[in-house]
């Protein structure tokens, strides 16, 4: 069953169009990419699949659900990881998961539960009762994960998912990652990190001047043929092999 559709969407802001025609079908228990470029409209098309923004034209569903016109409906169903996002300074991250299992429905007993099980896998078990404004970028960035996760969500949107984390908790995530999609959820990773899309993900869809440009299985590519390779010829075939596309 499809988990995700996206018809055509477009998105402006003034005279910049941040998404151009975009259309997209994501399968539940996939992996999904979304790879570009800054700018090519992979925050945007995550912010209107969680109902945070409005589209101009097209139409979108997460599990049957328009986020225009039920986005409570849609945020209840998904969990979302932000890049530039941060846990409230002044909680701990106790204290925040105790306030995202609230308003997720989840009970008390499987909070605590599920705290300490994500604490022990990423490593912050000693700062569960630290403010989170005195936790390092890659502690926050752990924070958010785990909230992102906390209610068990089928569909989860990750921006960035390995932003500030060393190479041992980079590891368990993607390990993570890897096993939730194989419980029959749905996960999308924004990223501009070609290496992370090729390791991380099972399909990728390539977005360029908001609209995709390639739907790639990096697993399936002809022998000889990267994900780079197929990413520097859609969206930049000026740009030289090995050497990174224009910000």
């Amino acid at each position: 069953m499809t988990a995700i559709q996206i018809e055509s969407l477009r998105k402006s802001y003034g005279d910049v169009t941040a998404v151009d025609g975009l259309s997209i079908a994501v399968d539940e228990g996939e992996l999904f990419g979304l790879l570009g470029p800054n700018g090519a409209g992979k925050t945007t098309t995550m912010e209107v699949l969680t109902g945070q923004i409005e589209p101009e034209h097209g139409r979108v569903a997460v599990l049957g659900i328009d986020p225009v016109e039920r986005p409570t409906a849609v945020r209840e169903r998904v969990g979302v990881l932000p890049e530039k996002e941060s846990p409230p300074s002044f909680v701990t991250p106790r204290e925040y998961f105790d306030f995202v299992g609230a308003v997720r429905g989840v009970p008390d007993d499987e909070v605590d539960e599920r705290t300490e099980t994500w604490a022990e896998r990423l490593g912050f078990a000693e700062k569960l009762d630290t403010l989170a404004t005195d936790l390092s970028r890659g502690q926050q960035q752990k924070v958010m994960i785990t909230g992102a996760f906390l209610h068990e969500p089928p569909v989860v949107f990750i921006d960035e998912p390995l932003a500030n984390l060393d190479p041992i908790v980079q590891e368990r995530v993607k390990r993570f990652l890897r096993s939730y999609r194989d419980a029959g959820n749905t996960l999308v990773v924004t990223t501009h990190d070609v290496d992370v899309a090729a390791e991380l993900c099972s399909r990728v869809g390539i977005l360029h001047g908001g609209d995709l440009v390639a739907d790639v299985r990096p697993s399936e590519l002809p022998a000889g043929e990267t994900l780079l390779d197929v990413f520097l010829d859609r969206v930049d075939a000026t740009v030289e092999r090995g050497v990174p596309p224009r910000d």
